[in-house]
């Protein structure tokens, strides 16, 4: 037994100075635990304490864990996420079936939510007019993307922002066109990021609760290389330009990415999730749920950077205990 161990179980005041063996862990994870039960409980911990869960921003996305593809199937398991980028707080996280994808399910986890006062963001997959009723008859707003998923609502926002043509004599009609622009350095690399709006698609499109249309242009400058990237896309939202400028959306945009960087690669590689073997899909999922707890608890303490967190308090048991034994004020 370690020294960590033996500490652990004073600091707990167990009546025998052993831990279970990670089997155990395993088996009690992968059979007796409800995972919805489990769901709620960890979600009402971290939303509790002044000020938690208050963050606007809320993304969705979902996420297979590599490391629970079972034999004979074609799939591990794919959870999928609402996420607040602000907090690194998931308030909610369900298995999608091995027969469906995301979008069914995403209605059913913005349902259990209050979407008050929310912007949901999601990737092009959940642009759909379903959701977006959904989330603004519920007291939100919408913030989404057109790819090629939705082809004839891409075709609809890309034609407002083509050079209108004139007959000769005559000057473009005047457009509402609003902009904003951003220059970043970092990771070796410069970039800049602009992003034009129009409102609506009046007489054009009939999106349910449309208000505004954006183009965002990215372009990425290799600074080792100088191989230059460009890429185009268009989104659109529920929001008016009085609640969200070309510059709010921006920031909007970019903060949607957090949920990446935030949670997913710190599941991946500094939790390590995707090289567990975990063929169990109820304790790759409740060990999914205890990761978003870690992340969660270190993001609540002003840790920036988990790999730090995770050895502050490996060296302080007492101080990692009291994350999760007192209830936050």
């Amino acid at each position: 037994m370690t020294k960590g161990s033996t500490l652990l179980c004073h600091l707990l005041q167990a009546s025998r100075l052993s831990l279970p063996s990670p089997n155990t862990y395993r088996r009690v994870l992968g059979a007796a635990v409800d995972v919805a039960e489990l769901q709620a409980i960890l979600s009402e911990f971290l939303q509790c304490g002044s000020g938690a869960g208050t963050s606007v921003l809320m993304a969705i996305d979902g996420k297979t864990l590599r490391g629970s593809l079972a034999p004979g199937q074609t799939r591990g398991l794919h959870l999928l996420a609402a996420y607040l980028p602000q907090e690194g707080l998931v308030l909610m996280q369900v298995a999608v079936g091995q027969r469906e994808n995301e979008i069914p399910v995403a209605p059913r986890v913005l349902e259990s939510l209050d979407l008050q006062g929310k912007i949901v963001r999601g990737d092009a997959l959940h642009t759909q007019r379903r959701v977006s009723v959904q989330i603004v008859e519920a007291g939100g707003e919408y913030l989404w993307l057109a790819k090629d998923n939705q082809p004839n609502l891409r075709q609809e926002i890309e034609q407002v922002f083509q050079p209108e043509a004139c007959v000769k004599g005559f000057s473009p009609t005047p457009q509402d066109f609003r902009t904003a622009e951003t220059i970043d350095k970092a990771q070796g690399r410069l970039e800049q990021r602009t992003l034009t709006t129009r409102a609506g698609l009046q007489g054009c499109s009939d999106w349910p609760y449309l208000a505004q249309v954006f183009k965002l242009e990215r372009r990425r400058l290799h600074l080792k290389t100088g191989v230059v990237q460009h890429e185009v896309v268009y989104g659109l939202t529920s929001l008016g330009h009085a609640e969200a400028s070309p510059a709010r959306l921006l920031d909007l945009v970019r903060d949607y990415g957090g949920i990446e960087n935030g949670l997913h690669y710190r599941r991946d590689k500094t939790l390590r999730e995707d090289a567990a073997r975990m063929t169990n899909p109820q304790l790759a999922e409740a060990v999914a749920l205890l990761n978003n707890l870690v992340i969660g608890l270190a993001v609540r303490q002003g840790w920036q950077y988990l790999p730090q967190a995770r050895r502050h308090y490996s060296a302080c048991l007492d101080e990692a205990l009291n994350l999760v034994l007192r209830r936050p004020t």
